[in-house]
């Protein structure tokens, strides 16, 4: 019995958590990552520049959290950005709804789980993505700004990527928005006790800005990305875009 669970545990346990693999596995491996990559680069290469908008997968479109999302997707897009989420219901739906509906270009990079996650009705360009780090990067790689809705730990691992790759200047300073102070308060307090305890420079602080107002998440983007990069409307249609009147940077 005791043999039969141990085998059990091995069979269904994630190929990440097996150690060290035959050379040729890990071979086999690093190419399906690398095919993964160059996938997301071509179905993507022309979205123009993003904003990336994290949120939980739970919240319903009843809930003010969903609703908030949908005004600002709704709101940014009307900038010019196309708005890039995960893809996926709750927050993710609601961002992309609210580009969708105002005219704007609507993105996401969903997530293969065992529990399968359907891409949303609000998108005009998606891709499926089995791996969370090809995901993360692909949803980083086309963006200018960050937004951070209320989420779970998914929405933190994304929040929390996108400072430390600012904060080591792997990537340049593109803003990154907290929305919802009430929700965010604790989270908030412990990146204060950090920079406190000086596990993070105070300048740190800096990169986040915190808001409940979708008016001022629009005046943070535009001046700290629009003016900051030097951004700058075109008309144009690229060959996957759909309507006539579309608005891109």
């Amino acid at each position: 019995m005791e043999n039969n669970i141990k085998y059990h545990l091995q069979k269904s346990e994630s190929p990440f958590l097996q150690g060290p693999l035959s050379r040729f596995k890990e071979l086999g491996f690093a190419v399906r990552v690398m095919y993964q990559f160059i996938r997301g680069f071509r179905k993507m290469h022309f979205i123009g520049p993003c904003v990336t908008i994290f949120g939980s997968a739970r919240f319903t479109p009843d809930s003010k959290h969903y609703q908030n999302a949908e005004k600002i997707g709704a709101a940014l897009s009307k900038l010019g950005f196309t708005i890039m989420t995960g893809g996926g219901p709750g927050i993710m739906e609601a961002a992309n709804k609210g580009a969708y509906e105002a005219g704007g270009y609507s993105v996401g990079v969903n997530i293969v789980l065992p529990f399968e996650q359907k891409p949303n009705k609000y998108l005009h360009k998606w891709i499926n993505i089995p791996y969370f780090f090809v995901r993360k990067f692909l949803m980083m790689k086309y963006s200018f700004a960050y937004v951070v809705m209320p989420g779970g730990m998914g929405t933190l691992d994304e929040l929390f990527e996108a400072i430390t790759l600012i904060q080591t200047k792997l990537i340049q300073n593109f803003p990154i928005v907290i929305f919802d102070s009430e929700y965010h308060k604790e989270l908030c307090h412990h990146i204060q006790t950090m920079a406190e305890n000086e596990s993070i420079s105070r300048e740190d602080m800096k990169l986040l800005f915190v808001t409940d107002s979708a008016e001022e998440v629009v005046e943070h983007i535009k001046v700290h990305a629009i003016e900051r990069f030097g951004l700058v409307k075109k008309q144009y249609k690229p060959k996957w875009w759909y309507g006539e009147n579309r608005r891109k940077f």
